[in-house]
């Protein structure tokens, strides 16, 4: 029998660490994608109660929303990535829904306790109104970006007969929109999901 020649080994070598390196490759890239995607699933087996809509993060990709700081500056939801970030979507001249809204981001971060500085809060402002000055100190750490309504619009899924308005979110560490919460929610039932996805979490 004819020995291979050694050419012909080395490059079979040489295919080989070249698809082992292609593998690593593609591994890293998968990892995040694969540890979101155990996190967004993790509510499930607890008897599939969770409280909020699971959404799948693939039918809603983050775009660009064209937003700024108040200040004008550019800023995004893409500068909250490795936070959990409850987002909240409203007119600048925020009516009492708006403000209850803001009250029960709030308390939930606070209610995570230990755990709450790995949650950010953001409120999305579709229109040029002014934001009141009292109103900013009152919810002082909610930060408050103003997007083009129209993008913010075709970009997050409401339920039946409600606006985005009508709504929180939550996004993942990784960007990816992970929960929609009820008109009008519990709190309570809120905290137990939000408290859930920190629990399994290893990221953010």
């Amino acid at each position: 029998m004819t020995k291979p020649e050694a050419g012909s080994v080395a490059d079979d070598k040489r295919r080989w660490r070249g698809r082992w390196k292609l593998l690593l490759v593609v591994a890293v890239c998968a990892a995040p994608m694969i540890a979101s995607y155990l996190t967004y699933y993790v509510i499930k087996p607890e008897g599939r109660n969770n409280y909020g809509t699971l959404l799948d993060p693939r039918q809603y990709p983050i775009p660009d929303l064209g937003s700024t700081a108040l200040d004008g500056h550019r800023a995004g939801l893409e500068d909250y990535r490795g936070k959990w970030v409850m987002l909240q979507v409203d007119r600048g001249d925020c009516t009492e829904v708006c403000r209850n809204k803001l009250f029960t981001m709030r308390q939930l971060r606070l209610m995570q306790g230990k755990e709450m500085e790995r949650v950010e809060r953001v409120w999305l402002i579709v229109d040029r109104e002014p934001v009141q000055t009292m109103l900013m100190r009152e919810f002082d750490g909610t930060d408050m970006l103003r997007v083009d309504a129209a993008r913010l619009r075709s970009w997050l899924p409401v339920e039946a007969g409600t606006m985005a308005e009508d709504h929180i979110y939550l996004i993942d560490p990784l960007g990816n929109l992970m929960l929609r919460f009820p008109k009008d929610p519990d709190p309570g039932r809120m905290k137990k999901d939000i408290s859930k996805v920190l629990r399994a979490s290893a990221i953010g």
